[in-house]
């Protein structure tokens, strides 16, 4: 039987070497420092029918206590970056031909193997989407929780399994003890992904990256499911890098926000200020196609058309073919990712577009 605690190939899911050392706690940080900070990061994917160019110069950081919410659609690059930033990338048919990820200064990319193992889990770790296909079926939880600890700490069996309980009564998972022989299939999806972030912490990392936590859970859950991110995120003071499409759930959990598109970062602002008025067309479209209380009986809105092949991307701006502003240079001149001006001239903090039109996107 396939050892199902391993991250599978396919990227179906993680086991306690996949919810993936770097020296120095969080307190040794300088405030303000970024923990981990991506730059200029490029990777293809060699395939059948071509070069997919799925990442294509994405530069981000992250500090200590701070949430960064990575948003945009399927396709847009955003998991790919994760999992090149935990090491669990396929290569092949993946590679990274450019950039750097430095985690504490060091960069993670030209460590050795054993030397990056070392750092998922207990410096950085990631929460996958589908929980239940991440959890093997016949470990309890328990069981699987505890394997952290024996694997990473030698801890024995009783010992793990008192953490294990310690660890699922932190994340609110009720009648913990008498829970934690249970299996993955015998908890709702809402809990299985409580479990899921419970292993995460379970080596108290630094950073954690969540993919698409919220996925296939009800709106109650969801928030259940984001405040506890943010409470225990607050405790630790930990990073946190939050991967989704959805705004709605990022609204009062995200300290900023970098939208993708086409494996490109096109905006990136303070959370409260990119939903007040955002700087690019696809980040105006994304917020329109949010559910609106006083726009009963209307149609929704919608981006006309859909993100484009990665094989064949559109040449000047990938977003050309659906934007209500394109013009003869957006089918010409790639857009660099520029700092975004106020009516004075003045920067604003925090805030860039990869958009010639930006100043009338943000004004209009």
């Amino acid at each position: 039987m396939t050892d199902m605690t391993k991250p599978a190939r396919d990227g179906a899911g993680p086991g306690p070497d996949a919810v993936q050392v770097i020296g120095g706690g969080r307190e040794s940080l300088v405030p303000g420092t970024p923990l981990l900070e991506v730059d200029d990061l490029h990777i293809k994917f060699h395939t059948r029918d071509g070069v997919a160019k799925a990442v294509n110069g994405v530069s981000y950081s992250v500090a200590a206590g701070e949430t960064l919410a990575v948003l945009g659609e399927s396709g847009s690059g955003k998991s790919v970056t994760a999992q090149a930033i935990m090491g669990i990338l396929d290569m092949p048919p993946g590679k990274i031909t450019k950039g750097s990820i430095r985690f504490r200064g060091e960069d993670l990319l030209t460590m050795s193997p054993k030397a990056r193992r070392a750092v998922r889990g207990r410096k950085i770790a990631m929460i996958f989407q589908d929980a239940l296909s991440s959890l093997n079926p016949v470990l309890s939880v328990g069981y699987q929780l505890g394997e952290m600890f024996r694997v990473h700490q030698g801890a024995g069996r009783k010992e793990a399994k008192e953490k294990a309980v310690e660890l699922m009564e932190r994340v609110r998972i009720p009648a913990a003890r008498q829970r934690v022989g249970d299996y993955p299939h015998q908890f709702s999806g809402g809990m299985r992904q409580r479990i899921m972030i419970a292993m995460a912490l379970a080596l108290e990392p630094d950073l954690i990256i969540a993919d698409e936590p919220t996925t296939a859970l009800d709106v109650t859950v969801q928030a259940q499911v984001m405040d506890l991110l943010a409470e225990l995120q607050a405790e630790f003071n930990m990073g946190l890098i939050l991967i989704t499409h959805d705004l709605g759930v990022v609204a009062d959990v995200a300290d900023k926000i970098a939208v993708m598109y086409a494996g490109r970062i096109v905006e990136t602002a303070p959370v409260h200020e990119l939903y007040a008025r955002p700087a690019h067309p696809y980040t105006k479209g994304l917020l329109n196609s949010i559910p609106r209380l006083d726009q009963k009986g209307q149609n929704l809105y919608a981006i006309q058309g859909l993100p484009p092949s990665l094989l064949r991307i559109p040449s000047g701006c990938a977003f050309n073919p659906r934007c209500d502003r394109v013009q003869d240079v957006c089918h010409t001149e790639l857009p660099r990712l520029v700092p975004v001006l106020d009516a004075e001239g003045a920067d604003l903090p925090g805030r860039r577009s990869a958009c010639h039109f930006w100043k009338e996107t943000l004004h209009g």
